[in-house]
């Protein structure tokens, strides 16, 4: 079954619903056991991550709430042959970008995004790479664009959210530039943009190992 067919739906107050069959890995490149329909964890403290296990209402948890992180705005820092597109709102702080160009991207150099201080093919690689879409790129004189990993599914980030591509969100997007297609579902509970993270999980030290005491 193709991820065209799969599908992601919120339960009110509890879990994320898949349904299709989402081939679905951790960030090592392990495989995790899928079904036709599997409810994952988004409240941050079931004791079988990414599966729910009840927890969700032990502890009260709500499905929206909080403000989130960053603002819904689009930042473009321009080079000579290429423009960086970046919305705060969309941001998951999964360091994607420093990883793979800190020298273009780093939070040490104001602006923090430099593009001549790289190539072309490296901005491309990182606006691939991002999960949330809160990066695109442009030529002059043209319009902002994402770029797609290769990739499909659904991929969870250690102590940190869903990366999902090629499936559509369990409720519409609402920041500038997001796209439907290239999102992150937040797995800690704290988002302030639920069901979407927000970067919460590392301002608040979550991990994978956290649970309901």
């Amino acid at each position: 079954m193709s991820e065209q067919d799969t599908s992601i739906e919120e339960r009110e107050n509890g879990p994320l619903i898949v349904k299709g069959g989402a081939m679905i890995a951790r960030m090592d490149g392990e495989a995790v056991e899928t079904r036709p329909v599997m409810a994952l964890c988004r409240c941050g403290a079931s004791a079988n991550k990414p599966f729910c296990d009840g927890t969700h209402a032990k502890i009260g948890f709500e499905s929206r709430g909080g403000t989130p992180a960053g603002r819904d705005r689009v930042i473009a820092y321009e080079g000579a042959e290429v423009t960086v597109h970046f919305n705060p709102r969309l941001c998951a702080h999964a360091a994607e970008c420093g990883r793979l160009a800190a020298h273009i991207f780093s939070d040490q150099q104001r602006p923090w995004i430099q593009p001549d201080k790289g190539s072309v093919a490296e901005v491309e690689a990182v606006v691939r790479a991002c999960p949330s879409g809160a990066l695109q790129m442009s030529a002059p004189g043209e319009e902002a664009g994402q770029l797609f990993a290769d990739r499909a599914g659904i991929s969870v980030q250690k102590d940190g959210p869903y990366w999902v591509q090629g499936i559509a969100p369990p409720v519409p997007m609402d920041a500038e530039g997001g796209s439907a297609a290239k999102f992150v579902l937040c797995r800690c509970g704290q988002s302030g943009n639920k069901p979407f993270c927000d970067g919460s999980h590392r301002d608040a030290g979550w991990r994978d190992d956290a649970e309901e005491s």
